[in-house]
């Protein structure tokens, strides 16, 4: 029995950092990524500290159900809270074993994660030549952020217009050997993204992202039926019970946990299997994720069988390279699972004290002609 002696909250940039010391000094690691307000999950894993403490490190389980059923409140604070312990918790069993995490999951369905490259917005012309260079460095599945602000200052015909440009001369430039995926970002009325589907299918997207905004898990699945094109959802969902209403037929054809806001490693397998009980895949939501939450995620790539790609930007920068002691690896594509035991990654106090938390950012909100708040 390892028994919990310590629980600390280190909110940095957009992320919350959450370190289990146990009493033989051994530590685990985990990562809220509750992005826009990361010093609201602080203070609540900081509240979990006087239940943990001595309580035994190893059942992760009933650790998790606790957290969870001790108030029975919802939302993502709480469940980001949670996931971070609870990737924490895996971690220190992962030591305490000697063993990566994925081992103590299953074992490896594969070599290694696919990396589906983010490509950053911009002009037309601007995302066509982002999204050669990244086919030039190796990735095979590309997320294309196809509905950009200005988008909501068109009218619906030329909206769409602009948009199915777009995404056809992507597709152009890089071919058919790659898989592009459309992110809509949750910017779109049913009709019109019905409307948009039906021209985008003579371009094969691997998948369409968040059509709708995540409201409803009803109109979702409405929008699924009605389209011939793969729909994806479920990014900003927080439990398995929500995956559950996705999956239902009619249904999403792709769930996006993020481990950092859906419970963790626990019930993101969890989700996985859900997923694979409906032949739907995973396409786990890694950005804008820590490095911490990216090793997470391709402890639980490595054992999910239907686990299509992992969402992706490069973390060689300081805001990443300064918070741990090293980043997983990206080679052609592909992002390498670490044989180090837990999560393979540890956390930087210094390089954390210096990417104090970030503020609430409400740049993003996009405005219609008139004035009035678009969709998101």
């Amino acid at each position: 029995m390892i028994r919990i002696a310590a629980l600390e909250a280190l909110p940095a940039g957009r992320a919350c950092y959450v370190r289990v010391t146990a009493e033989n000094g051994t530590s685990g690691v985990g990562e809220s990524t509750m992005f826009a307000w990361p010093t609201a999950v602080a203070e609540i894993v900081r509240s979990f500290e006087p239940y943990l403490k001595g309580k035994d490190a190893s059942q992760i389980e009933h650790l998790w159900l606790t957290l969870y059923r001790a108030a029975s409140f919802r939302g993502m604070a709480v469940s980001g809270a949670i996931s971070a312990v609870d990737q924490a918790l895996w971690d220190l069993k992962g030591k305490q074993f000697e063993v990566p995490v994925w081992e103590l999951l299953g074992g490896k369905v594969r070599k290694a994660v696919r990396a589906m490259r983010v490509v950053d917005t911009g002009t037309a012309e601007e995302v066509v030549s982002s999204s050669v260079k990244a086919v030039e460095e190796g990735y095979t599945a590309l997320k294309i952020l196809l509905f950009q602000n200005e988008h909501h200052q068109m009218r619906q015909a030329a909206r769409i217009q602009d948009l199915v440009e777009r995404f056809a001369a992507i597709r152009d430039a890089v071919g058919w050997s790659v898989d592009l995926g459309v992110e809509l970002h949750r910017n779109m009325v049913s009709g019109d993204a019905i409307m948009l589907c039906a021209e985008l299918q003579r371009f094969r997207p691997l998948f369409v992202e968040d059509p709708i905004p995540p409201d409803s898990v009803v109109g979702l699945r409405a929008i699924a039926e009605k389209v011939h094109v793969p729909v994806a959802a479920g990014e900003r969902n927080t439990n398995i019970w929500e995956f559950a209403e996705y999956l239902e037929r009619p249904g999403v054809a792709y769930v996006r946990p993020d481990v950092g806001i859906a419970g963790g490693i626990t019930q993101v397998k969890k989700i996985c299997s859900l997923a694979e009980a409906f032949h739907a895949g995973v396409l786990p939501h890694a950005v804008p994720s820590g490095p911490v939450a990216v090793a997470a995620h391709v402890q639980v790539g490595m054992c999910a069988p239907t686990w299509e790609a992992q969402e992706h930007r490069p973390q060689d920068a300081p805001a990443w390279t300064d918070l741990v002691d090293s980043i997983i690896e990206l080679r052609d594509g592909y992002l390498l699972p670490p044989d180090r035991p837990g999560l393979g990654i540890a956390l930087n106090d210094d390089g954390l004290a210096r990417h104090p938390a970030l503020p609430a950012d409400f740049s993003h909100t996009a405005l219609r002609e008139d004035g009035s708040v678009a969709l998101r």
